[in-house]
């Protein structure tokens, strides 16, 4: 008899791996690399895995499927060589205990083999001849902690890095969608880089590596990330260099600083010539010597090191013998710098999309909000504060040349009813004043008396609004719940429980729609999705190719030093491009007298495998095609969802396939059907019959003889308030494991008493799914 793969695995492939010299630390089996996509409940999608991981002085070297031993070795080959190219993996082994067929992914071909290479022979065949600091640098640990480890992605990331660096390249670029933890991958970089005393010049040292952020909490956030290098880390800001008497700090190994704080010498400023400050003798970066910093690690690169007249430019440039490494989830080209100019290609990619179907970032579903004032046209009963350049005013002039606070009120008022009340949201505004306007606009309508329940975080705000968002960002505190803000948290602020993001402004820019898509993305535990509240128009950006896809040019205007005093302009926060945006005294104001204000239409759409939202149709032709793999006709269906066991199994089923009861639930919005049942609207979307309310249901088994069959009054009681539930909350009261909850529910007795009634427990549940069968009969 054959033996299974089990036995085939611990009797046939585990003896020949290790006659070749793999140790069981070498062998990492059933080497899960992703957690499955979040689903509605707790629940996960499926779990991609290898057989068989090898590895070697820190490195992953190849994978092995295994057969069982009667079948054929080449089966699974081609699934085995996807997950390779996954997993950045050059061998790949087949086998079923017998014969090993190997498949180079660097020569893109294969072979049947005798035996397994040694560690040693696998290792040589994917480095080559290597310097003993090469080595050293390549197959140094990550550090773990814990159970805290790299996933797998974040190994490549840091691998890649690492080989990069090893490699003499100068300019490296990883890019990696938000919430993926590219700081954290920064860390492992300079940590392994740190320990295994890499430097440019090869000398017997450790390296001076310089962090440069572009905002504050940036910095601040990475700064808790490098804690196990706590005691080699310094920040270098205007405190530090006052009491060192203007000298930038040089004790230590890994710098900290934005490059606003190191670009100049704001306090010197002042006191300078027109000539000193144009020969920028005040810059804090030239006290350093150019070739001081051996790696300079830039975080979202995309912000301003790509652009050819930025300050990031100048510091990169006086320390251009460094390695840099830039950090970004939006790599962007456009007519002031380019991304990819500078760094060249990125090493590894990690998108959205990826880390969604993972099960790494947490998925999302769209709401588009329409409203009867996304454009303005002139009504002579408005009282109209200002002038009117035009007769329509279109939703890109609104809160730049345009108020009209009956229409924030509107779209305050519907975020507050298309939102738990403690669900942190991050609302994001045209600017500041827009987002002061909003947070007013809250504070009317909200249902919580907390004076911070809802709050503006803006750079006017300064320290007041820092804390506000530390509050915010922390898991254990529901206060503040709503944050408005404009520009300020675009990028890079850890916030893992958000559950709203609310677009209340045009986006144009496909890198900072990504930006702000990412604040919702992050994992948090019970938080199977996000919602995005888009009430312009902003989520059309989701059929751009540039989204998940190749980024493409984006046009860019000029800005002026008059736009940038218009702008979020300080230390800590990048500046806020007016965009247009009439002075403040010029702005119109209008008091809408002529009409009702209110929501016209919203339409919900959730997000396919490919990380578009479906359209309506698209969603009812995905789940047509699906259902029909579990039923064909009308019986097949009420066979199933009138036995709450089978029923559970469907719904589990769609789970799994990236439908939940939530949009099962959505669909009878659709249907105008929400006093159905989902069974009528799966009957009605698979076979065209008429949707019935679940009160015509229960009226028709009033009205059966089902009920009139039970002689004893208490059983027929039990029965109708059993109906009663189900016609007020729907299918849900008519679980499985429903039945003891409803007795204690009723009123009526214990379980027993009540079973009684039936003439046993058994009996008692026979008839509650016979009652089942009766309602969709």
């Amino acid at each position: 008899m054959a033996y299974s793969e089990s036995d085939t695995r611990s009797k046939l492939i585990d003896p020949s791996i290790k006659e070749s010299g793999w140790l069981e630390s070498n062998i990492v089996r059933e080497y899960y690399f992703t957690d499955g996509r979040k689903l509605i409940g707790g629940k996960r999608g499926k779990r991609y895995f290898v057989d068989y991981l090898l590895t070697y002085k820190n490195t992953n070297l190849a994978i092995i499927e295994a057969k069982a031993e009667s079948k054929d070795p080449l089966d699974g080959l081609q699934q085995s060589i996807n997950y390779a190219q996954r997993l950045k993996i050059d061998f790949v082994y087949t086998t079923n205990g017998h014969k090993i067929y190997e498949h180079s992914l660097i020569e893109g071909k294969g072979k049947f083999i005798q035996n397994y290479p040694t560690p040693d022979e696998l290792f040589f065949r994917k480095y080559g001849k290597q310097s003993a600091k090469e080595k050293d640098v390549i197959t140094y640990p990550f550090y773990i902690e814990g159970t805290m480890r790299p996933r797998f992605y974040q190994q490549i990331a840091v691998q890649k890095s690492i080989e990069a660096i090893a490699n003499e390249k100068r300019r490296i670029l990883l890019t990696l969608a938000t919430g993926t933890g590219k700081t954290y991958i920064a860390f492992q970089i300079a940590y392994r880089l740190f320990q295994s005393k890499w430097n440019k010049d090869g000398s017997d040292r450790r390296p001076k590596i310089l962090f440069l952020s572009d905002r504050n909490v940036l910095k601040d956030q990475s700064m808790n990330t490098f804690n196990p290098l706590e005691k080699d880390c310094v920040e270098i800001n205007g405190k530090v260099i006052k009491k060192r008497g203007g000298r930038v700090p040089t004790a230590g190994n890994i710098f900290f600083a934005i490059y606003q704080s190191i670009a100049e010498n704001k306090n010197r400023v002042a006191d300078m010539s027109e000539e000193e400050q144009e020969d920028d003798v005040y810059a804090y970066y030239k006290q350093y010597p150019a070739n001081f910093f051996d790696l300079i690690i830039i975080d979202e690169c995309h912000r301003g090191s790509a652009n050819d007249e930025s300050s990031w430019r100048d510091i990169l440039n006086h320390f251009g013998s460094a390695v840099h490494l830039g950090l970004t989830a939006t790599p962007k080209r456009d007519d002031n710098g380019d991304t990819y100019k500078y760094f060249g290609e990125p090493i590894y990619e990690y998108s959205l999309k990826d880390g969604i179907n993972d099960g790494f970032l947490t998925p999302y579903k769209v709401k588009r909000i329409q409203t009867n004032i996304d454009e303005y046209r002139f009504d002579p009963n408005d009282i109209i504060i200002g002038e009117l350049e035009k007769q329509i005013v279109e939703l890109e002039q609104f809160e730049k040349q345009v108020v009209i606070p009956k229409r924030t009120e509107l779209i305050a008022k519907t975020i507050l009813q298309n939102m738990n009340p403690m669900d942190k949201s991050i609302i994001f505004c045209v600017n500041q004043k827009h987002a002061l306007d909003m947070k007013i606009a809250i504070d009317k309508f909200k249902t919580v008396k907390d004076n911070n329940y809802c709050v503006r975080v803006t750079s006017d705000e300064g320290d007041i609004g820092r804390n506000f968002l530390e509050m915010f960002q922390n898991n254990d505190r529901d206060i503040p719940t709503l944050l408005t803000s404009s520009k300020m948290l675009t990028t890079g602020v850890d916030a893992k429980n958000v559950r709203n993001v609310v677009l209340t402004a045009p986006i144009k820019s496909m890198t900072e729609f990504k930006q702000i898509i990412g604040r919702g993305t992050r994992v948090y535990e019970g938080k199977d999705f996000f919602t995005i509240m888009d009430f312009v128009g902003a989520t059309n950006l989701f059929y751009d190719p540039a989204w998940d896809g190749e980024n493409v040019q984006e046009e860019r205007t000029p800005r002026t030093q008059k736009d940038k005093k218009n702008g979020e302009n300080d230390d800590t926060q990048p500046t806020e491009p007016p965009e247009g945006e009439s002075p403040k005294n010029e702005k119109v104001t209008i008091d809408i007298q002529g009409k009702k204000l209110k929501v016209i239409n919203i339409e919900t759409t959730y997000v396919g495998m490919d990380g578009i939202p479906l359209k309506t149709e698209d969603y009812l032709e995905l789940l047509i095609g699906v259902l029909g793999k579990f039923y064909n006709d009308e019986d097949g269906l009420r066979s199933i969802w009138s036995n709450p066991t089978n029923r559970k199994d469907l719904l589990n089923k769609l789970k799994e396939m990236n439908i939940d009861e939530a949009q099962l639930n959505d669909l009878k919005i659709i249907f105008d059907a929400e006093n159905s049942d989902i069974y009528d609207v799966l009957a009605h979307l698979s076979f065209n019959l008429n949707i019935k309310t679940r009160s015509e249901r229960v009226f028709a088994v009033e009205h059966s003889e089902f009920i009139e069959k039970h002689h004893n009054e208490k059983a027929k009681e039990f029965i109708e308030f059993i109906l009663e539930r189900y016609k007020k909350d729907g299918v849900k009261e008519l679980d499985e494991d429903k039945l003891a909850k409803l007795v204690d529910l009723s009123g009526l007795g214990s379980v027993r008493e009540v079973a009684n009634n039936f003439g046993g427990i058994a009996e008692m549940r026979n008839e509650y799914f016979e009652l089942q069968r009766e309602i969709y009969r």
